[in-house]
Parts: C-alpha cells; sequence; structure tokens
C-alpha cells in the first residue's frame, strides 16, 4: 500500500508555532527559509544473472537556514519536531548576529506543474521488476554469442519537499525520478570490451518497462561493446574535433556550465568572470539552463529555495548574456534569482546549480560538418571528466569515438581523451549541426561534494584544433 503524503504540517509540526521560530531565527536576517523533505528510493541490479542488490531506503528531515551578507546559518536534523526545530533555529540564528538586514522579496507562485507527483516506485509490483530483469539478461545474451556478462539494473525514488518562508509561504514539490540502464561486456580473441545504455526522467517506471523499450537499451549497448570491440589505438595531437549530438553535451555543461554559475562569478574564481556583454563563444553559439522541461531528469518545478524554475539564456549569438543564480548571489550581485538554487537533500546548503544545460541547433547538417574533418576524429560518447572552473580546462575521455580523415568516418579509436579549456573550445566551434538532442537522463552532477540530476544536450559541433590525448603513433 502506498504512503501516505509527506504532510509534516498535518502530522508533526503546528504551522503557527513552527513559523514563529522561523520569524525570530530570521529577524534581522537578509533571507532564509525552513526546508521540509521525505526521501525514498528503490535499487535494483542483476549482475551476471543473480540478484546484485535490491534494497529500499527513506530518509526524512529539514534544514533551516539564516542569511546574512555573505554570511549563512544552518542547521539540519533528521527528527522533525519542535523541539529539533527551536534548537536549529539557536544554531542557524548566530549568522545573522546583531542584525540589521532586510528581508528579501520571496519567490513568486507558480501553478506549474512539470511531471507526476505520484510514486513511481508503485508502477509495478516488485516480483515484475525482477523478472523484467531477468529477461534483459536472457535478451542481451540471446544478440551476441560473444556477450560474456550483462548487467541490468533500474531504480526509482520520490522526493517530497516544502518550503516554509518567514512571511508565511508554503511552496511544495513532488519530484519522481525513474531510470534502467543495461550493460554489456563481450569478448573475442581474448580481448574484452564494454558498452552500457539506458536513462530516465521524472516519469513513473511504466515508460521503462515495456519490452520495446528495454530490448533497444539492450541492442544499444551491445552496439557500443561491438563497435569498441573493433576499435583501434586513438591518435594524438592537435586535431579537430566533431562532437556528436545529445550526451556529448556534458562536456559543454563541465567545461563551460560550471563557469557559469552565479557564486563562481560573484567570487571572480570563473574564468567567464566579468565578461557578461562580451563574445566568449563562436557566433551562431547560444547556450541555455532550462528547467522547465516536462519530465525531464534535470527540470525542477521549483528550486530548493522555492524559485520556479526557469529558461535562462546564458550566451547568445557567442556573446555572454547571463549566470545562474540562486537567491543569495542573486541579490549580492544586484540581479534576479534565476531558479537555480539546489541542495542534494535537507542536510545541505543551497546553491547555483545546472538543471538542464544546452546549445541549441544551427544549420548544418551532420554530414556537412564532418565533410569539414579532413583528419581528426568524431566523438559520440563521453565518460568521466575532469574540469578546472578557475580557468575552464578540461579532461574528458570518449567511449565512442571514429576516426574521420578527409570527410570520411573510419574505424573507431580506443582511448581517446579530449584536453582543452572551455573558453578557447566555444571561440573554436567552427559549425553548429541541426541536430539539437538533450540526453537520455542519465546526469548527475557534483559540487562541492553534492550530487543532483541534471541533464544536457547539444547538436553536431565541429571544434577545431583540440588537443586529443591517444596512443597511436
Amino acid at each position: 500500500m502506498p504512503d501516505a503524503a509527506f504532510r509534516p504540517f498535518e502530522t508533526a509540526l503546528d504551522e503557527a508555532a513552527v513559523l514563529g521560530v522561523l520569524r525570530d531565527a530570521l529577524a534581522g536576517a537578509d533571507d532564509g527559509e525552513l526546508f521540509l523533505e521525505r526521501r525514498r528510493s528503490e535499487s535494483l541490479v542483476l549482475d551476471d544473472g543473480r540478484i546484485r542488490n535490491a534494497s529500499y531506503d527513506a530518509a526524512e528531515g529539514f534544514g533551516l537556514r539564516a542569511v546574512r551578507g555573505e554570511t549563512v546559518g544552518y542547521a539540519h536534523s533528521t527528527e522533525i519536531s519542535e523541539a529539533a526545530l527551536r534548537r536549529a533555529a539557536a544554531t542557524a540564528r548566530l549568522a545573522v548576529g546583531d542584525g540589521g538586514g532586510v528581508m528579501a522579496e520571496p519567490p513568486r507562485a507558480t501553478n506549474v506543474r512539470l511531471y507526476t507527483d505520484a510514486d513511481p516506485m508503485t508502477d509495478a509490483a516488485f516480483g515484475v521488476k525482477i523478472d523484467t530483469l531477468r529477461e534483459i539478461d536472457a535478451f542481451a545474451r540471446a544478440l551476441d554469442p560473444r556477450v560474456v556478462q550483462v548487467t541490468a539494473s533500474m531504480a526509482a525514488s520520490i522526493q517530497e519537499v516544502e518550503i516554509l518562508r518567514p512571511e508565511g509561504g508554503l511552496v511544495r514539490d513532488v519530484r519522481p525520478m525513474t531510470r534502467l540502464n543495461v550493460s554489456v561486456i563481450v569478448e573475442q580473441n581474448g580481448r574484452r570490451e564494454s558498452g552500457s545504455a539506458g536513462g530516465g526522467g521524472r516519469f513513473g517506471l511504466a515508460s521503462l518497462l515495456p519490452r520495446a523499450h528495454w530490448e533497444d537499451v539492450a541492442r544499444e549497448a551491445l552496439r557500443i561493446a561491438l563497435v569498441n570491440l573493433e576499435a583501434v589505438a586513438a591518435p594524438a595531437g592537435q586535431i579537430d574535433v566533431a562532437l556528436g549530438s545529445g550526451w556529448p553535451g556534458i562536456l559543454l555543461h563541465e567545461a563551460v556550465g560550471h563557469g557559469l554559475e552565479g557564486d563562481f562569478n560573484r567570487k571572480g574564481t570563473s574564468a567567464f568572470a566579468g565578461l557578461i556583454g562580451q563574445q566568449v563563444a563562436a557566433k551562431g553559439v547560444t547556450v541555455l539552463d532550462d528547467g522547465t522541461i516536462p519530465d525531464r531528469r534535470g527540470s525542477i518545478t521549483v528550486d530548493d529555495e522555492g524559485t520556479p524554475s526557469e529558461k535562462t539564456v546564458l550566451i547568445e549569438d557567442g556573446v555572454l548574456v547571463g549566470y545562474m543564480q540562486d537567491r543569495q548571489n542573486a541579490r549580492l550581485m544586484g540581479v534576479p534569482a534565476t531558479g537555480n538554487g539546489r541542495r542534494e537533500s535537507h542536510a545541505h546548503l543551497p546553491m547555483p546549480r545546472m538543471t538542464n544545460t544546452y546549445m541549441l541547433a544551427g544549420t548544418a547538417t551532420r554530414d556537412e560538418i564532418l565533410a569539414e574533418v579532413k583528419d581528426g576524429i568524431w566523438a559520440v560518447g563521453f565518460g568521466g571528466g575532469q574540469v578546472d572552473i578557475t580557468n575552464g580546462k578540461f579532461v574528458f575521455s570518449c567511449t565512442e569515438a571514429y576516426r574521420v580523415q578527409n570527410g570520411k568516418i573510419g574505424a573507431p579509436v580506443k582511448g581517446a581523451t579530449l584536453i582543452g579549456d572551455g573558453p578557447a573550445a566555444m571561440k573554436r566551434i567552427r559549425a553548429v549541426g541541426n541536430d539539437m538532442a538533450l540526453d537520455p537522463g542519465m546526469g548527475t552532477c557534483g559540487k562541492n561534494g553534492q550530487w543532483v540530476p541534471v541533464g544536457v544536450g547539444q547538436p553536431t559541433l565541429l571544434i577545431g584544433g583540440l588537443t586529443v590525448g591517444g596512443s597511436a603513433a
């Protein structure tokens, strides 16, 4: 039977009394709120024909924040009670000191709903989920005799939040999330390679369980593994790189997106700090952060401060026009908040974070872009990477890439690593494709030890003169 909705002011707290505690804690502050949360999640992993993990987790708690200038007081607890709130209020209050602040205007209200509030874990019985994973395993093995290992997983969660502000506003959001993934390992002549595929979003598991869906996911995982089985050593040196559409937008997210978050720019630590109104990318390049796309993994109806999500233009026709902002950094910079104040849970402070970050389409076709590559690679899949926010320098490993010579796609390459810096790479974009696509719903972003779900996207791009690390002579 589904759990009752999370309603702390009906089951555990007196709203009027809590509002009084919050107002006392924030007297003389610039901003603050009480963030209450319940999160439930389920994860199932079938590895090599056996259930490796079947877990269910539930947690709840609150965080109370007081903001005065650049100083933040924060206290949190897993005990939702008036006594715990009073203790937290006394701690958070220390940041306010003697006060003197002027409380910021509350976030505007919204009645937009970007996703269902139904519990995605109730879409199918536990036995059906296990049977589906076993069917995926059998199907993937039957596709090709070279398959030696299959890992199939599914996960579902629901996060329920209530945000109480000192003026009395109460904002509620219920955030579902689901995901299904398949990974395979193939072997041929003693060589093993892997491939994986999957995705999800803010909807029920019912969208991921139909056979037609997971068969396509399994086939894609196998396709990538077989491509890698034939891969040769990647070239090395400074060469042209064509990036595929969709998931390769993760490079845009890391190498450029983080540098456009408000806190780094307010503090002057971003490579893009102080460049509003200046050309920071090639003409024709427009980049947005958009948390308003229905059902997407990175979308949020309201952020974790209660501000409605927005579609924010960051770079327009190559010119830097804005940053992503939470309430504190927006106030200190004298600009509006953009609905990007996000936190991992009630135990974490909100800060400027991306939602769905992507580049708009251009006019070139993929074939036209590849025809311009005389000697380079076409990178369509990425794994892990590292970025230095202060200068935008990045290192990314390719999970699927191909050699391109004289406009012709050649053999797949293995071990390709893209090395560069975001600002320079953005200015070296020579062509923007007409095939913009979002990723299938697989991104999770880390910042200051906090992890939140995100989306990325882009069209096919041609970047001139990126450094590629490889092992070919």
